[in-house]
């Protein structure tokens, strides 16, 4: 075990099949549950092997596991620890009990506002949780994004809902949470992470060497991410309004409504247990770009670069977030 490095990922992540396992091990929820005091032994332990020491009598499976909760708890470019919260882990048994509630409770204007807004509270959350870190917000760009992003899910919402109700049938309107969800995510993740489309984020050669920032490697990333958020939803918000639409045409079910919360609660625990990882592993968390694209676009960054470097990578590298 002397030549252990613990910085590689243990599945090959340039291929769809190696990210998805990898997200499957990163965003197991029950990492939510180990303490600070794990965590921060975790961390240690990580950062050890990670110079070059192994402690006496550690095992390789003990290795693995600091790996695990190191790279589900810690921001990989700052180190700090996250907000649990905010943490990928967190993805399934929060988004669940949300999404559950939006498709439950979206009947009445009140029910919408309140879910809508926990929602994109939470949200928000997770986007400042899963940010470049190299690109931090103030207090007025934080308090601008989350009122934006709650406004626009609101008033998509609200909007969707009182256009559909005298429109579509019943089975459209349960689709008034998944409208909302989707056009906030398109608002929220931009205006969270504006400071990278204003400043740009870091890029490396593909050494790791900083030799830049571009702000099309921002937008690229964004998009990728708005994509997977969407994309991790959309099926139980989907798939679920049609099951719930076929389930109460039997009278059996109507008479049980007061577990057709828990119901919705607990399927959609089961789509995001899938779509959780899938989403994650949608696009490589080390996205590239190529630096003939940021001649054209950004010859600003470009010339900068080329300050900073004798040699002109072809491609650069960036952490695109989650």
């Amino acid at each position: 075990m002397s030549n252990i490095d613990i910085v590689q990922p243990l599945w090959d992540l340039s291929t769809f099949t190696g990210r998805l396992k990898h997200y499957f091990w990163i965003t197991d929820p029950r990492t939510c549950f180990a303490t600070d005091d794990e965590l921060d032994r975790a961390k240690e332990l990580y950062l050890t092997v990670k110079a070059g020491t192994i402690p006496q009598n550690t095992t390789i499976d003990q290795i693995h596991y600091a790996k695990k909760l190191y790279e589900s708890a810690f921001h990989p470019d700052s180190g700090e620890k996250q907000n649990v919260f905010g943490r990928m882990s967190f993805q399934m048994p929060g988004g669940m009990a949300i999404t559950g509630a939006m498709l439950q409770w979206y009947k009445t204007t009140t029910g919408v506002v309140f879910w809508q807004w926990v929602n994109q509270s939470f949200n928000a959350l997770v986007n400042y949780t899963n940010r470049n870190a190299n690109s931090d917000l103030s207090t007025t760009q934080l308090a601008v994004a989350y009122v934006s992003a709650t406004t626009s899910a609101l008033v998509a919402a609200v909007g969707y809902k009182a256009y559909l109700q005298k429109r579509a049938t019943p089975l459209f309107q349960r689709y008034v949470p998944f409208v909302a969800v989707a056009a906030a995510n398109c608002i929220n993740i931009p205006l969270m992470r504006q400071n990278e489309l204003i400043h740009g984020i870091g890029i490396e050669d593909e050494n790791g060497n900083v030799v830049g920032s571009s702000r099309v490697a921002a937008g690229k990333g964004i998009a990728q991410v708005i994509f997977s958020r969407i994309a991790m939803c959309a099926p139980g918000m989907l798939i679920l309004p049609v099951i719930m639409e076929r389930l109460e045409k039997y009278q059996s079910f109507r008479r049980m409504a007061i577990l057709h919360a828990p119901f919705q609660v607990l399927v959609v625990g089961c789509f995001l247990t899938v779509m959780v990882p899938t989403a994650c592993a949608l696009f490589p968390q080390k996205a590239e770009l190529s630096t003939s694209v940021m001649k054209l676009v950004e010859p600003q960054f470009y010339e900068e670069m080329c300050k900073k470097t004798d040699r002109i990578p072809e491609l650069v590298y960036f952490n695109k977030g989650l």
